[in-house]
């Protein structure tokens, strides 16, 4: 029943079914099981680890043969009448084809047929979900993200704190003990590696040195990291829903009055905390400044530790409004503003969250029986937006018409305005060529932060009709009022954002051209400067002059139409990269396809190669922080590759900024290696955030042997993953017999595929372990079989061979 053009692809490029690997002794092997009625199977792979070597580089790869058989066997021999599609994302939305309005020969179309689909999806993912509704006609389930908190300090890093409180109460109270108190912490971070990690350098005086540390220690302990996983169905009880509640009314909403306000800053109006010049604001303060402001009795007993900086006084805050939620403290009748926004967390809000639980289960089974899934909007709670609780509905994104939306222009520009500034701070000079790693979800979820920074640097600011807020062009902002060059910026977006913005496409193209068009010297314009130059030498070089100046304007690059992802995964998964430069190919061999001004992905390789070879900065944004880059393989493909690819064809790492746009009206610009030290300190080998993976058995060891694929991918794409960063994760997942035990149990695949990586890690020079016994425990737990006595095996409670 399959279309003869897509079944004729599926031969050409796969060949026999017989030879295929689900296939044995004439028959398909599916991995699904049978219950009565209900059939429940795994996905199949998509094809690349049958023929890596000869596969991976097809960015348009067909489905084999065992893939398309699960599913016409669905259709045909079980007859499903529905499929509940389970966990963000599948492969069936993302097989090669058009955009959408799909024919009868695009992959998903043929693959997965009328079948009606019901998709669980999390809310703040808007993308991806509009992917499975535009190439499978799905309706989405909307659930809630999994419950977040504050990673707080622990281990070595609460050890320091103390001791940094030590130091400073010494100045006044035992100045003798300030130099050894100061070489010891000193000499304590940097065996942890924390010093590089917060920015010391080799030159900073021992004062400048600490107040970093300081600083870090405190941001370590303020971050926003997930406690567990969501479970379909069941909204979280007890501490993980206080703890989630805070999380939510921690940055203000709407106008930012009432309600809608933050709860650390009504707390600290209430309290008298606010004076002071600047005005004190728990969300944009600099921890380690000393504190001089009231000490109130309210905070002052909460917790017994010193209090000395604007961090510590954030703390107890934080404290307060959890213990306010949690309803062990009671709100005094006099705190005006908190009260406000303690009866909405305490009572809309939370009902709200309850009411998800059971909602997210019957829209699924109202799905299932023909029945009206009612519709609700997308986005990350904890970025300020609350319209999208309950959750348990077929979520919508944006009105792309609208994007970038005038909000996102300001923070676009506040970013891009700062990311210039800390440039020129570390290189004593403007930046002027940037690659921006751009994703269609993270549009969707801020309005489009990143082509609005990509306009800022460009000094082009959108423009807007008064009705309907939509988009109606752009207006070139003269170099005058810049104040610094204009930014020669290449965009790299993904296949989501090429199909469901093309208008972005076009505007972000039309602002390179216009901008390339004026009359400016090149010290403030060397967009301009640049395209008369490469324009020239194609001119040269035979091409029609309006061809050569309209190639020489190309800044937007993205996959092959029909095309999805970067193309590093295989590699990586596979193990078939011998050095970065088989990454960097791989990267710019699926990357190089043009868009804008007419180009709807012209193959141009070349010229891709071209504007990465000048490129000085690459950058990508993190929306929010219900995620993190080493959560998924979507960060290193694209920022690692890019980095890859900058670094193979310039002979130079370009600087990697990783900034966090998790506040919109406080972007913060991070170096790359400063991002994955925050996430693996505060989040990868917390013990807290374990925990909340432990309680999840099988998927909580998954959660964590993932991280570990993604910060050796890290290391593998940028170079940028630093050994106390391997020595941490090490340290927490193996070395730690509660944790290697557990994940013996509830999972020994990973287990073992953890130690595999772990190894590769040293064995490709990514890593010099801290502990002289990490390459023969991880052989061990690598080849299990070939340890010898098992009771001398790292994981004797649990050994790995159990057939």
């Amino acid at each position: 029943g399959l279309p003869e053009t897509f079944r004729q692809s599926i031969e050409d490029r796969w060949g026999d079914p017989a030879d295929d690997p689900f296939m044995r002794d004439g028959a398909f092997h599916l991995a699904a099981h049978r219950f009565g009625n209900v059939v429940i199977g795994i996905q199949p792979a998509r094809g690349y680890n049958i023929d890596p070597k000869a596969t991976y580089h097809d960015p348009a790869l067909a489905p084999p043969h065992g893939y398309i058989a699960f599913y016409l066997w669905l259709r045909a021999a079980f007859g499903a009448h529905a499929v509940v599609h389970v966990g963000k994302h599948g492969n069936l939305e993302w097989l090669p084809g058009k955009a959408l309005a799909l024919s009868e020969a695009c992959a998903p179309e043929a693959v997965f047929g009328p079948m009606p689909s019901l998709y669980p999806f999390i809310v703040n993912d808007p993308g991806e979900g509009a992917q499975a509704k535009r190439r499978l006609g799905a309706v989405i389930v909307d659930h809630l993200t999994p419950p977040m908190t504050r990673a707080e300090s622990y281990g070595p890093l609460a050890e320091l704190e103390s001791l940094v409180d030590e130091y400073y109460g010494a100045a006044t109270l035992d100045p003798r003990r300030l130099a050894p108190l100061r070489a010891d912490i000193l000499d304590i971070a940097r065996r942890l590696g924390l010093d590089t990690d917060c920015g010391v350098g080799a030159g900073d005086p021992d004062e400048d040195a600490l107040a970093k540390l300081d600083n870090h220690l405190c941001e370590l302990k303020e971050l926003q990291i997930r406690d567990g996983l969501h479970i379909l169905g069941r909204a979280p009880e007890g501490e993980p829903e206080t703890d989630l509640l805070a999380a939510l009314v921690r940055l203000p909403r709407g106008d930012g009055s009432g309600p809608d306000g933050s709860l650390p800053r009504a707390l600290a109006a209430d309290l008298g905390l606010r004076g002071g010049d600047p005005p004190f604001d728990p969300l944009n303060c600099t921890p380690a400044e000393p504190w001089a402001g009231p000490k109130p009795a309210a905070l002052a007993g909460l917790i017994d530790a010193p209090w000395r900086t604007c961090g510590d006084t954030v703390e107890r805050l934080e404290l307060l409004a959890r213990a306010l939620i949690a309803g062990t403290l009671l709100c005094p009748p006099d705190w005006a503003a908190t009260g406000a926004v303690l009866a909405f967390a305490a009572g809309p809000l939370r009902e709200r969250l309850r009411r998800s639980a059971a909602q997210e289960v019957q829209a699924v089974l109202d799905g299932l029986a023909g029945r009206f899934v009612a519709p609700g909007p997308s986005g990350a709670p904890t970025r300020g937006s609350l319209e999208m609780l309950p959750t348990g509905r077929n979520f919508y994104s944006v009105d792309t018409r609208t994007v970038p939306t005038p909000t996102a222009w300001r923070l676009g520009w506040h970013s891009a305005t700062l990311l210039v500034e800390r440039f020129a701070q570390e290189h004593g000079d403007w930046p002027r060529t940037l690659a921006l790693s751009a994703w269609g979800t993270s549009c969707m979820r801020t309005g489009g932060d990143d082509v609005a920074q990509a306009l800022a640097l460009l000094g082009v600011r959108p423009t807007w009709d008064d009705a309907a807020h939509r988009v109606t062009g752009f207006e070139i902002m003269p170099a005058s009022v810049l104040g610094r060059p204009r930014v020669d910026v290449t965009l790299r977006i993904s296949g989501f954002f090429r199909d469901a913005f093309p208008g972005l496409i076009d505007l972000v193209d039309s602002a390179v051209r216009a901008v390339a068009a004026l009359d400016e010297s090149e010290d403030d314009n060397p967009v301009a400067a640049r395209v008369r130059r490469d324009a020239a030498e194609l001119a040269a070089a035979g091409l029609p002059a309006d061809q050569a100046r309209h190639r020489a304007a190309s800044r937007v690059f993205g996959s092959k139409p029909g095309a999805y992802g970067a193309g590093l995964q295989a590699l990586i998964d596979e193990r078939l990269w011998e050095g970065p430069a088989d990454l960097a190919d791989a990267y710019l061999m699926w990357g190089g396809y043009a868009y804008g001004g007419g180009d709807a992905g012209r193959a141009d390789r070349a010229l891709f190669e071209q504007r990465l070879a000048a490129v000085q900065a690459v950058l990508h944004n993190q929306d929010n922080r219900e995620h993190d880059l080493l959560d998924s393989d979507d960060y290193y493909q694209f920022e690692g590759g890019l980095t890859a690819a900058v670094r193979h064809l310039s002979g130079q790492q370009p600087t990697v900024y990783h900034n966090d746009h998790s506040r919109p009206e406080r972007p913060v610009i991070r170096r790359l290696e400063h991002e994955i030290g925050l996430v693996v300190r505060g989040r990868a080998a917390n013990p807290k955030w374990i925990a909340g993976a432990m309680r999840h058995g099988y998927k909580g060891a998954f959660e964590i042997a993932a991280t570990v694929d993604y910060l050796f991918a890290f290391a593998a794409t940028t170079g940028l993953v630093a050994d106390q960063h391997f020595d941490a994760v090490y340290d927490a997942y193996v070395a730690d017999d509660a944790v290697r035990d557990f994940m013996a149990e509830a999972n020994p695949a990973a287990l073992q595929e953890m130690a595999t990586r772990f190894a590769e890690a040293i064995d490709r020079g990514l890593w010099h372990p801290g502990r002289n016994s990490a390459y023969a425990d991880l052989t061990a737990l690598c080849h299990p079989r070939e340890s010898g006595d098992p009771s001398q095996q790292p994981n004797s409670r649990f050994p790995l061979s159990r057939e």
